[in-house]
């Protein structure tokens, strides 16, 4: 009998043993997906024991898949959620009605497949994703809402056939993987699209609509933009929630929607997710937009969804946020603007991985913050040091920090209590800040 693996053991041995893109970045990527049908075929398929909604794009795609989880847990159903990557807890990954899988569950299903394994040979996150449709499968969820990991026609998660595809919007990402130009990076997100499943597109953009349309009708499916059945305006923000006016342009009426999730940027996922409810109420699922209306209060407390805008603390206010590209920069530092918090000085906690467009990233921000430049600990993080070379060079005022824990507890030393920390520039840089932050408080 095979000696069996402890929960910790069993993610050292897919962290140690498996190539991460986190770690060694596009050397870890497959453009096949040859292994995980080979993973799929050996589970017996578990990928086709239960409905799913794929969502793919450059950014809002994790907050979309939260929102529509939420939705579905709201109507009764049992609802997966597969989304990464994870901030903490390689668990979060995989949710079922928001609660992560177990310890056991995880161990368990290394045990049970180490040979299988170590003869496929697949990635890390090919594993997470085999392990998340098995989980799904076992749990005889009624739908699972699941996220692409990056881009779309060879990402692992593209051999499901779902009951209807998502793509949030397209920002320049991973150009050295998917493309540099807005087309080409659609043509590759676009290979979610299969033949007769319709389409939500979140965003119409002039560079991308021909490449959505182009291959929707080749798959003689529908396609639907979100932006042209709906416009949002914002009528009121807290620390907690705010309140936002969606305009059905169609019916020429007013929702109003009150939401746990902070930041300018949910009204383009909030107008996509409510679409795609639409879509799903006419094939026959028991949602609606009330019913996402009303899961809307609590997507947070409902999905465990954390790091987007989550403004987790005031005197001082301390916000953190995923982005991680030009784009997602761009907004938070927007929204930053409009925060009901302006009084106080700025203070920037940001870190980046190596392969982003550093330099461009950080000409959006602004050179009155005082910063505090670090780096994560994943190989791919691109060091504290060089970091802040290339920030002088834009202007940028701060010091380095070799860890990301040192770099808050510096924020939190010199903010006043009318002061605000920004933490972002990866979801590493936030998963560790989350993890000291939340064991400061304990």
């Amino acid at each position: 009998m095979k000696q069996q693996l402890s929960y910790t053991e069993a993610v050292s041995f897919m962290m140690d043993q498996l190539p991460m893109f986190s770690k060694i970045g596009a050397q870890a990527l497959n453009p096949s997906l040859d292994k995980i049908k080979a993973l799929v075929a050996h589970l017996g398929h578990p990928e086709q024991k239960f409905k799913s909604i794929h969502i793919a794009g450059t950014n809002g795609k994790g907050s979309t898949s939260h929102i529509l989880a939420a939705t579905f847990q709201h109507a009764g159903y049992k609802t997966g959620l597969y989304t990464s990557p994870h901030l903490i807890d390689i668990r979060e990954r995989i949710r079922i009605n928001g609660v992560p899988i177990t310890e056991l569950q995880l161990a368990a299903f290394i045990n049970d497949h180490t040979e299988l394994i170590t003869e496929i040979k697949p990635s890390y996150f090919e594993l997470n994703v085999a392990m998340a449709f098995q989980v799904f499968a076992d749990e005889a969820v009624d739908i699972a809402i699941i996220e692409t990991g990056l881009g779309g026609t060879w990402d692992s998660t593209n051999i499901i056939i779902p009951e209807l595809s998502v793509i949030t919007n397209i920002s320049l990402d991973h150009t050295q993987i998917l493309g540099d130009t807005l087309a080409k990076i659609a043509g590759e997100k676009a290979g979610i699209i299969k033949p007769g499943i319709p389409v939500v597109i979140g965003l119409s953009q002039p560079e991308t609509e021909p490449v959505f349309s182009k291959v929707a009708i080749l798959n003689q499916t529908s396609l639907v933009f979100a932006d042209k059945l709906f416009d949002a305006v914002y009528a009121g923000r807290s620390a907690s929630n705010q309140e936002l006016k969606i305009v059905d342009k169609a019916q020429m009426s007013i929702l109003n929607v009150k939401t746990d999730l902070l930041g300018n940027f949910q009204a383009q996922n909030i107008m996509t997710a409510l679409t795609a409810v639409r879509l799903m109420q006419q094939k026959g699922w028991n949602v609606s937009e009330e019913i996402c209306i009303d899961a809307l209060q609590s997507v947070k407390k409902s999905t465990g969804l954390r790091g987007r805008w989550d403004w987790i603390q005031t005197g001082p206010n301390i916000v953190l946020d995923v982005a991680h590209n030009p784009g997602g920069i761009h907004t938070i530092i927007g929204q930053l603007e409009q925060a009901v918090f302006k009084s106080g000085n700025l203070h920037i906690v940001t870190g980046f991985v190596a392969d982003k467009d550093v330099p461009q990233a950080l000409s959006i921000m602004p050179a009155t913050a005082r910063y505090y430049f670090t780096q994560a600990q994943v190989p791919r993080a691109l060091p504290a040091a060089t970091l802040t070379q290339i920030a002088a060079e834009q202007h940028l005022q701060g010091a380095a920090y070799d860890t990301v824990t040192a770099a808050v507890a510096a924020a939190l030393s010199h903010a006043q209590a009318e002061d605000t920390i920004l933490i972002t520039g990866s979801f590493f840089i936030v998963g560790e800040a989350l993890d000291y932050l939340d064991k400061l408080k304990k």
